[in-house]
């Protein structure tokens, strides 16, 4: 059996990660949750986001939410070509506990289905996010959102709005695109 290895971006491999997100390559941003925001740089550098929800109905129990997800990471990945990173929003504080909860749940099965996969990944801090695109490290959501349709988007929420400004940040930091 092959041995274990992780595929981590960490910010010593930046020379890794500027070769891993040219603008060749497809790159994949998710706001986490139940409501997930998503935005996908194909290998022709076309950018598609949208929102996902991951929600068990009632009959359902608590993993169906992560077993959709999963299903969900697939089928995305099977469309632009194969992905070469993965960026996330990091977020180290949350509003409850279940929040708290579904984040963790949903972060492990992106880092579970990324390392099977060999795709690197990496978080980005919330304030790092919101510094790039909207020039405040605490900038509100409205702000968010106003600032990536100021960059030609059409974000339906703050999660797709979060998804499409890690996006941008990812190609600029390791890409070289703006």
């Amino acid at each position: 059996m092959k041995p274990a290895t992780y595929s981590p971006l960490p910010r010593t491999r930046d020379l890794a990660a500027k070769r891993l997100c040219g603008q060749r390559s497809a790159i994949l941003a998710l706001d986490l949750g139940s409501t997930t925001g998503w935005a996908l740089r194909d290998t022709t550098g076309v950018i598609t986001s949208g929102v996902q929800q991951f929600r068990p109905n009632r009959f359902e129990g608590g993993g169906m939410a992560f077993l959709r997800f999963n299903h969900w990471l697939s089928e995305l990945a099977g469309s632009p070509g194969p992905i070469a990173a993965v960026f996330f929003e990091e977020v180290r504080a949350h509003a409850g506990t279940l929040a708290a909860h579904v984040y963790g749940g949903f972060l492990a099965h992106l880092e579970a289905w990324a390392e099977f996969r060999d795709v690197p990944y990496q978080g980005v801090p919330v304030g790092t996010i919101k510094r790039f695109i909207a020039g405040k490290g605490n900038a509100d959501k409205q702000a968010v959102i106003a600032a990536v349709k100021a960059r030609g988007f059409a974000p339906i929420d703050d999660n797709e709005a979060d998804a499409i400004a890690i996006l941008l940040w990812a190609a600029k930091t390791y890409g070289g695109v703006s």
